[in-house]
C-alpha cells in the first residue's frame, strides 16, 4: 500500500481567512428590563438616587473583580473598553452601569435643589452619562444582537435628550431625541412577552410629557397651569422636569397675581398688598379649581388627598406671610385691621377645606365599612374609626363657626353660613351616635346599642325638621337614609336582645350542669374532632379561638434505667509494676535520696 504524500502546511493568509470565517458571537441584553429592575430594587421606587448610585458603584466593583479587569494596585491605571475588549457580556454591563452611575449622581444633585456651582457639576455628570451611553450604544451595535442594539440606541437617545433638556439651549434637538426614544419603544412594544410590552408602554408614558413640554416651548404657546399639573406624575423620569414645571407655574402665578388686589370671602373683601401672599392664595385657588372641576368624579381619592395637602400648604404659606406683615406693621391701626381681617378669612377658608378633606376620609372609610374581606386582604373599617373621624368633623365645624361669629358684626352671608354649619354639626353628631351604637352592637352590648340607635334617630329627626326649607337636598337625603338605618337597627338590636334573654336560662342550666370541684378543662378543637361543637366562640364576643392547646401539656415518660457496676469491688487486678518505666537517678540524686 502506497504511503500518502505529506500535505504542505497552511499559509498565514489561509489561517487569517479561516479565522474571519469563524461566526461572530452576538450578546443579548434586555436593556430596559435590566435598567427598570435595578432602579426599582435599589432606591428609585422611593426616589432615593443616592442609594441607587451606591448600588451602581458596588455593582461595578463586583464586575471588575469577576472579569479581572482591574485598574492597578496602589496607582490607578486607566483601561479603556473597546470592541476588542468585549469578550464577555459583562463588559457591556460595565459600560451600562457607568452611565447609570453618572446619571443617578446628576439626578441626586438636581433633586437636592442645586445652586449655580452645583448646577455646573450636575451638568458635568449628565455629560458623563451621555458619553458612557453613547459608548454603550456603539459597542452593542458591534457586539450585540439587533434588539440589544435598538434598545441601546433608545437608551443613548434618552440620555442625550435629558442633557439637552436640562441645558435649555437646544430644545428642538432634545425633542428629536425623545421622539427617537418613543419610536423605538413603540416598535419594541409590539413584540415580546406581556411584561416587556408593559415596560415599553411605561417608558413611552414617561417620555410623552417631555415631548409635550418641548413642543409647547418651541411653539411659543403659553403653558396653562392645569396642563402642567397633568404632567406631574411619579417616577425617575418625571423628577427631571418637576423643577421646571414648578418654575413655570410660579412665573405664571406671579403674572396673574399682579392683577389680584383683594381676597373675597362671605361677602367681604380684604386688600392684599404682599406679592408672596398673592401668589400663595392664587396657587391655593387654582388647586381648588382642579379639585372642584367637572372631572373630579374620575379622580381617585388618593390624588384628591394629595391636592388637599397642597392647598393646606399654600394657605399656611399665605398665613405666615400675613403674620410677618402684622409683625412689621407697627402701630398703623388701619393696616393692622386689614391684615387681621385677611388672616381670619384665610383661616376660615383653611378650616372649610379641612372639613371637606375629613368628609372625603369619611366617605373612604364608609366604603370599606360595608365591604367584606376580599382576596387582597384589604383592611375593613371598624366603627370606632368612623366615630373618631366624626369627632374631628364636629370639632372642625365648632371651630369654624366660632371663628366666623367672633369679632365684627356679621352680615347676611356669614349668618347663613353659620346656620348651615350648625345643622351640619347636628348631622355629624347623629352619624357619630349611629356608629357608636354599631361599636356597642359588635361588642354584644344590646341595651346600650338600642339606646344609642334611638338617640341617633331622634337627633336625625330634629335635624330634618330644621332642614325642611334647606336647598341642600343631598344632606336631607343622607339624613333620611340615616333615620331609616337607625330605625331598622334599633328593631334588630331589640329582637336580638330578647332572643339572648330567652337563651339565658338554657345557657345557665348548661353551665351549672358542667360545674365540678375538680380542675376546669377547656375543650379544644383537636380534642373533639368527632363532635360538632364550635371552638371559635360567639361572633359578638372577643374570646380567642380554641384550636389547640399551646404550649402543649407535659406528659410523664419513663426514665432511663440506672446501671450499677457491682462487680468492680470483687475483681482482683494483676500487678503491672514490672511494666512501668523506672526513673533513672544520677549519683547525686542517689546520695541525697
Amino acid at each position: 500500500m502506497s504511503k500518502p504524500a505529506d500535505q504542505p502546511p497552511p499559509s498565514d493568509m489561509e489561517v487569517d481567512a479561516a479565522a474571519d470565517e469563524k461566526p461572530l458571537v452576538r450578546f443579548s441584553i434586555n436593556v430596559l428590563e435590566l435598567m427598570r429592575e435595578a432602579q426599582m430594587q435599589h432606591g428609585l421606587r422611593h426616589g432615593d438616587y443616592t442609594r441607587y448610585r451606591r448600588y451602581c458603584t458596588t455593582r461595578l466593583r463586583r464586575l471588575y473583580k469577576s472579569l479581572k479587569f482591574l485598574h492597578g494596585r496602589g496607582k490607578y491605571t486607566k483601561r479603556n473598553i473597546t470592541e476588542s475588549t468585549v469578550t464577555d457580556v459583562r463588559f457591556l454591563h460595565i459600560v451600562f452601569y457607568m452611565a447609570e452611575r453618572a446619571w443617578s449622581h446628576a439626578m441626586e444633585k438636581k433633586t437636592a435643589g442645586p445652586n449655580a456651582q452645583q448646577r455646573i457639576y450636575m451638568l458635568g455628570r449628565f455629560r458623563k452619562a451621555v458619553k458612557w451611553a453613547t459608548l454603550f450604544s456603539h459597542l452593542c451595535s458591534l457586539k450585540g444582537d439587533s434588539r440589544t442594539s435598538l434598545e441601546a440606541e433608545a437608551y443613548a437617545s434618552y440620555m442625550k435628550g435629558t442633557l439637552l433638556f436640562e441645558q435649555e439651549k437646544n430644545i428642538e434637538a432634545a425633542m428629536t431625541n425623545f421622539k427617537n426614544t418613543r419610536a423605538v419603544y413603540e416598535e419594541l412594544g409590539k413584540y415580546g412577552s406581556i411584561e416587556n410590552q408593559l415596560l415599553c408602554r411605561q417608558r413611552i408614558e414617561e417620555v410623552e410629557p417631555m415631548i409635550g413640554f418641548c413642543s409647547r416651548k418651541l411653539g411659543g404657546s403659553a403653558l396653562q397651569a392645569h396642563e402642567l399639573l397633568d404632567l406631574e406624575k411619579e417616577g425617575p423620569a418625571y423628577d427631571l422636569f418637576k423643577a421646571k414645571i414648578e418654575a413655570v407655574l410660579s412665573e405664571t402665578r406671579s403674572q396673574q397675581a399682579a392683577s389680584m388686589t383683594e381676597f373675597s370671602w362671605l361677602g367681604r373683601r380684604f386688600p392684599i398688598t404682599n406679592a408672596k401672599t398673592r401668589v400663595s392664595i392664587l396657587k391655593a385657588q387654582q388647586l381648588e379649581k382642579d379639585l372642584n372641576g367637572a372631572n373630579t368624579e374620575s379622580v381617585p381619592a388618593d390624588k384628591k388627598l394629595g391636592i388637599f395637602d397642597k392647598i393646606f400648604s399654600a394657605y399656611h404659606d399665605a398665613r405666615s406671610c400675613i403674620r410677618n406683615d402684622l409683625a412689621s406693621a407697627g402701630n398703623a391701626e388701619n393696616i393692622r385691621d386689614e391684615l387681621n381681617g385677611l388672616d381670619k378669612a384665610v383661616s376660615a377658608v383653611l378650616g372649610f377645606r379641612t372639613i371637606e378633606r375629613n368628609q372625603l376620609l369619611v366617605s373612604i372609610a364608609k366604603s370599606k365599612f360595608t365591604k367584606h374581606r376580599d382576596e387582597k386582604n384589604e383592611k375593613i373599617t371598624k366603627p370606632e374609626e368612623l366615630v373618631r373621624l366624626y369627632d374631628l368633623l364636629i370639632q372642625n365645624t365648632t371651630d369654624l363657626t366660632d371663628l366666623i361669629s367672633s369679632g365684627r358684626d356679621k352680615n347676611k352671608e356669614e349668618n347663613t353660613f353659620i346656620q348651615e354649619y350648625e345643622l351640619k354639626s347636628l348631622a355629624f353628631r347623629a352619624e357619630r351616635c349611629f356608629y357608636l351604637a354599631k361599636s356597642y352592637s359588635s361588642a354584644g352590648k344590646r341595651a346600650e346599642a338600642y339606646a344609642l340607635f334611638c338617640h341617633a334617630r331622634s337627633i336625625t329627626d330634629s335635624a330634618m325638621q330644621q332642614l325642611t326649607n334647606s336647598p341642600d337636598k343631598a344632606l336631607v337625603q343622607d339624613l333620611k337614609a340615616l333615620s331609616d338605618s337607625c330605625r331598622s337597627n334599633s328593631f334588630i338590636e331589640h329582637a336580638t336582645g330578647i332572643m339572648e334573654e330567652e337563651n339565658v336560662p338554657e345557657r345557665l342550666s348548661k353551665g351549672v350542669s358542667t360545674l365540678s370541684l375538680g380542675e376546669r378543662k377547656e375543650a379544644f378543637l383537636l380534642d373533639m374532632l368527632e363532635s360538632y361543637e364550635s371552638a371559635l366562640g360567639e361572633s359578638n364576643t372577643k374570646t380567642p379561638c380554641r384550636i389547640a392547646r399551646f404550649p402543649p401539656p407535659f406528659h410523664s415518660v419513663p426514665c432511663n434505667p440506672i446501671v450499677l457496676d457491682m462487680a468492680y469491688n470483687a475483681i482482683e487486678f494483676p500487678n503491672i509494676e514490672n511494666r512501668m518505666k523506672k526513673e533513672k537517678k544520677g549519683l547525686l540524686s542517689r546520695f541525697w535520696g
